[in-house]
């Protein structure tokens, strides 16, 4: 039960309610320098600290206002950091005579109970100086939450019932960042976060401070330890603020004799600023003013430090766009239509969201939901991010990179045993590591191929001989389908807007490439649609339409006419293609299942390719299941073979396998595909690898997010079964999406949502711009999308809240119905 007692002044409510027009906190205004400062451990000075810099930069000629930020504080109000800071810049300011004065406040936000009884005063002001009538400037000093014992905020919570969440905190924290940018003096203005105890201190809900505040990615100021033991204690902080991503600007710390700040810059080559402070007075009487007296020069020092990174940083922003225009040749993309200003710079990741940088009207670090995916690979929230970036870091430390054949280690072998549980079980006996799904699909092949020849009895005693005729083999594929770029992936894929004559001079399409029926919700119903080949088969309308997507995915329609129908087709075009061709074979199956991806997000009719798999073994030819996209709960499901309720021979893995952290692909096979490479003769071995084959950092991330994603205390999307996601698109909200007369179709599963635009001749397929307008406002919302021609998609983590899935889908119907009300 929250208790709290809320005295919060709203001087600035302008920019409060500015805030509340913002569609995502954790946006961070670069209009001023903002830096955190944080501590090695408890009682190291960060508040006096603070109150140095403070008086350092309200000293100087140009900034007028300086905020300090006091986010969580216990033992209050004995003990307030924000009144220390405002006492005590008071207190320099007057025995300094300085030529402006001082207007110093100290506001007091959030307290529990206990601490609300003890409190005299909420708010007190006091002017300073001013002797030289040269102007006035501001000390604004904040305390947002507070609670009466002395403790760490996660105890004091328990013990006061003043809980606070992290999105509340950081919602108010965010309000006091951007309170007074719109001032005329915004570009005067300096901003200090104090924390609470260590690095790794709890906050109120028990996350660690170093990643409560991560979403901003406040550049750092640590204050390290300058006694005994302090020189560990300070590289174990600073090495946990950067393992999280920040940037550490400086290094200060007392100097108690010992030296330890030479230690810190030889540990750290000189390559971060260590300054040494005047050893503190203990004596509890001294008002500490002449300790002030003697630190000036190094305040003065850290304070043009801290200048010259927020310039440095800002200008470093400002530089990307122009210089990766210059010199980046970006894949996928027409150069001739991305203009400077749509160039998106990307200054972190947390979690789902970008940080990115904004210079249109204001200089700004803001959020967009990755929508994307990062092309599909990521599914970490920010808490799996961090356990991933520790893992790895190990895996490095541990191993750096070795070789892999007729070596093992832990990493490689526990992500093989895990891939053979999971997305393998059942069917799988092996794994061959590659590097990125392209290649997976490259020994997908190799090994298919060899399974044919071994199956049809075409191999003979000369290992690298076939028999003197002429033998040709081709893989049967799916129309619309994509493998990848690599020259044997593109050879497996029919012609597209990526095999084109342009793209791949050398393309011939080794493939016989047949259409399949597609799905898709029509006005809030699952409709299949035939290709021309299927629409002479009469069918009752009951058959190709379905009230739910469950129904689609039903092994009951084995049983159906429209199964027979699949079927005659599938052994048609097999049977037209050895008769038309005699010396060529289909020596392969290459599917994605259920969906298309790259082709345009289309969902294949799991029946159809369910039958094709089926035939297809029949005839003793290899099954490849291509899940570089599919796999790893991308549709709702660990595989999705799952889906389709059938297995294949071969499988290949990539993207989320990892997480998106970092490059690794697997290729799944059978015991008997593995058998036909034995031999008493390396030649007849797998010819085929990566000097990075099964690197131990890509395995140990493999392994870490396949334990993830099917941990239900960590994904809590997961059923109570633990075998498939729970719907994160609100299925009231997908159908009305569906009812928008300029919708053409729209497909809903697991992570994936997707809806084509209504569109009329070259405003259709890949090369479309149609929708790049909608794109933009989207951007604008909050949401980085990346449309495929005109099929704008969402794609969320297996990790999501359906919360925030549910705010995609009300931005992006908004933006839709907008874009054709103003066209039409």
């Amino acid at each position: 039960m929250k208790t709290f007692t809320i005295f919060l002044k709203t001087s600035n409510s302008s920019s409060f309610s500015l805030l509340r027009k913002r569609r995502f906190f954790s946006s961070l205004p670069l209009s001023h320098p903002i830096y955190t400062i944080w501590a090695a451990n408890t009682n190291l000075g960060k508040t006096l600290i603070s109150a140095g810099i403070a008086s350092s930069v309200l000293e100087s000629p140009n900034p007028s206002q300086f905020h300090y930020i006091k986010p969580l504080q216990t033992g209050f109000p004995s003990d307030s950091d924000s009144r220390f800071v405002y006492r005590k810049v008071s207190d320099v300011f007057l025995r300094r005579s300085a030529d402006f004065s001082l207007l110093a406040s100290n506001h007091v936000g959030n307290m529990s109970n206990a601490a609300a009884a003890e409190v005299v005063g909420r708010y007190e002001e006091r002017k300073v100086g001013g002797e030289c009538g040269l102007g006035e400037k501001k000390l604004i000093c904040r305390t947002l939450y507070a609670w009466k014992e002395a403790v760490s905020p996660h105890l004091a919570v328990r013990r006061e019932c003043g809980d606070v969440n992290d999105e509340e905190l950081l919602k108010t924290l965010e309000k006091c960042l951007w309170s007074g940018v719109d001032d005329e003096d915004k570009a005067e203005c300096w901003t200090l976060i104090e924390t609470a105890g260590g690095v790794a201190s709890p906050a109120p809900s028990q996350t660690l401070q170093c990643d409560l505040y991560r979403p901003f990615r406040i550049p750092a100021i640590l204050v390290g330890d300058g006694k005994l033991g302090g020189i560990s204690a300070t590289i174990s902080a600073y090495e946990t603020l950067k393992l999280r991503g920040y940037d550490v600007v400086a290094v200060v710390l007392e100097d108690c004799g010992l030296a330890n700040d030479a230690s810190l810059k030889t540990y750290l080559q000189n390559s971060l600023p260590v300054l040494s402070l005047p050893s503190i007075p203990q004596d509890l009487s001294d008002d500490l003013m002449e300790w002030f007296d003697k630190s000036n020069d190094v305040f003065a020092s850290l304070k043009d430090i801290l200048q010259s990174a927020f310039s440095e940083r800002v200008k470093r922003l400002h530089d990307l766009r122009k210089k990766a225009g210059d010199i980046i040749w970006w894949p996928f993309t027409q150069h001739g239509l991305v203009p400077e200003e749509k160039v998106t710079v990307i200054d972190s990741r947390c979690g789902e969201n970008f940080a990115v940088h904004k210079a249109d009207t204001r200089d700004v670090i803001t959020q967009q939901f990755d929508a994307c995916a990062s092309w599909w690979t990521q599914g970490p929230n920010s808490a799996l991010q961090i356990e991933l970036a520790r893992d790895m870091g190990y895996a490095a430390a541990r191993y750096g990179h070795v070789m892999f054949p007729e070596n093992v280690y832990e990493p490689a072998l526990d992500c093989a045993e895990l891939l053979l549980e999971g997305v393998g079980k059942g069917w799988a006996s092996r794994t061959f590591f590659s590097d990125n799904g392209s290649t997976a699909i490259e020994v997908a092949l190799k090994m298919a191929f060899r399974k044919f020849l071994h199956d049809h009895k075409i191999m003979v005693d000369n290992m690298d001989q076939i028999s003197k005729r002429s033998v040709e083999f081709r893989v049967l594929a799916l129309k619309g389908s994509y493998h990848g770029d690599t020259l044997g992936a593109m050879e497996a894929q029919a012609p597209s807007s990526y095999t084109g004559f342009l793209q791949q001079p050398w393309y011939i399409g080794r493939g016989l490439f047949i259409d399949s029926p597609t799905v898709c919700m029509q006005r809030a119903n699952w409709n299949i649609l035939l290709p021309n080949e299927l629409l002479s088969d009469r069918h009752k309308e009951e058959d190709l339409m379905f009230g739910s997507r469950d129904e689609l995915f039903s092994e009951n329609r084995d049983r159906s006419k429209v199964s027979s129908s699949y079927l005659a087709y599938i052994s048609k075009q097999l049977s037209a293609f050895s008769r038309r061709e005699q010396d060529k074979w289909i020596a392969a199956l290459i599917i994605e299942p259920v969906i298309h991806a790259a082709g345009g997000m289309h969902m294949v009719d799991p029946l159809f390719q369910r039958i094709l798999v089926r035939e297809c073994q029949k005839q003793r030819i290899p099954v490849i299941f291509d899940e570089v996209f599919t796999g790893f709960w991308r549709l709702g499901v660990e595989s999705a073979a799952e889906l389709l309720h059938c297995s294949p021979d071969i499988a290949c893995y990539a993207k989320l396998v990892t997480g998106g952290i970092i490059p690794l692909a697997a290729t799944l096979a059978t015991e008997a595909v593995f058998q036909t490479f034995l031999g008493d003769s390396k030649l007849k071995a797998l010819l085929h690898g990566h000097s990075y084959s099964a690197h131990a950092m890509g395995c140990t991330a493999a392994a870490k997010s396949i334990k993830s994603f099917k941990d239900r205390m960590k994904n809590l999307n997961l059923t109570s079964e633990g075998t498939t996601l729970k719907e994160v698109w609100d299925a009231e909200l997908v159908n009305t999406i569906s009812m928008h007369p300029q919708i053409k179709r729209l497909i809903v599963l697991g992570t994936v949502f997707a809806v084509e635009l209504q569109t009329h001749g070259s405003n259709a397929g890949y090369a479309s711009t149609f929708a790049t307008s909608i794109l933009q406002k989207l951007r604008e919302d909050g949401i980085y999308t990346r449309p495929l021609g005109n099929v704008i998609y969402l794609m969320c983590g297996p990790c999501s809240s359906p919360r925030v899935c549910n705010q995609l889908l009300l931005k992006l119907y908004h933006r839709i119905d907008e874009f054709y009300k103003n066209n039409s």
